[in-house]
């Protein structure tokens, strides 16, 4: 994630990204251990001086921001993906679940900012940019056409909702299952609503 401020840019850059790149990853030390750190505290977990570091992240919520694990790929389905929508959304499912249980702490901070409902150093969280939604689109664009679009953009975010972040704590937390049943139960129920929408296309409803 890019969250680049103009102290970056001017002189002995490569010095300074390492130094960014130190106290993100102090911060997510931190995250792995349960605790959702402060700038200060990343700070002295990098040996990096108080007043260095606010020159990198103007406060606790941009460096929590940078901590999340973001990538770029506009699609998950790597190259020659099937065409069955079922097969798509099965690969997509895999890696994004994969994705969350390896990153669980920083997803989990991201969320915790998401509800708090305030940006970041100015900011888009990770978790508002749709990039998860655009995946399960990419997944499910062989039913463009066979659908309506309004019922495809509901099934589309439907999915969306059962491979996040937000199914996996309340799973966890508060349904008590464990991780790989929890992902288990978030993969079946993006089966099941596509395997519903696929009988409903097939009966002509």
């Amino acid at each position: 994630m890019d969250m680049d401020v103009p102290y970056l840019h001017t002189g002995r850059t490569s010095q300074k990204a390492r130094t960014r790149d130190a106290l993100i990853a102090a911060a997510r030390q931190l995250l792995a251990k349960g605790v959702t750190p402060t700038l200060e505290e990343a700070a002295a977990e990098a040996s990096i001086g108080r007043t260095t570091a606010y020159r990198y992240f103007s406060n606790s919520r941009a460096l929590l921001a940078a901590t999340f694990p973001e990538i770029e790929m506009r699609s998950l389905l790597g190259a020659d993906p099937p065409e069955d929508p079922l097969a798509r959304i099965e690969i997509v499912a895999e890696r994004l679940t994969q994705r969350i249980v390896e990153y669980e702490p920083e997803y989990r901070a991201q969320l915790r900012l998401a509800l708090e409902g305030e940006p970041a150093g100015g900011e888009s969280l990770p978790l508002r940019r749709g990039r998860r939604i655009e995946w399960v689109e990419d997944a499910l664009s062989p039913l463009r056409g066979r659908m309506p679009e309004p019922e495809l953009r509901r099934l589309v975010y439907g999915i969306g909702a059962t491979l996040g972040i937000e199914a996996l704590v309340w799973l966890t937390d508060m349904g008590g299952l464990s991780r790989e049943e929890a992902v288990e139960v978030m993969r079946s129920n993006a089966r099941t609503l596509l395997r519903s929408a696929l009988e409903r296309v097939e009966s002509g409803e």
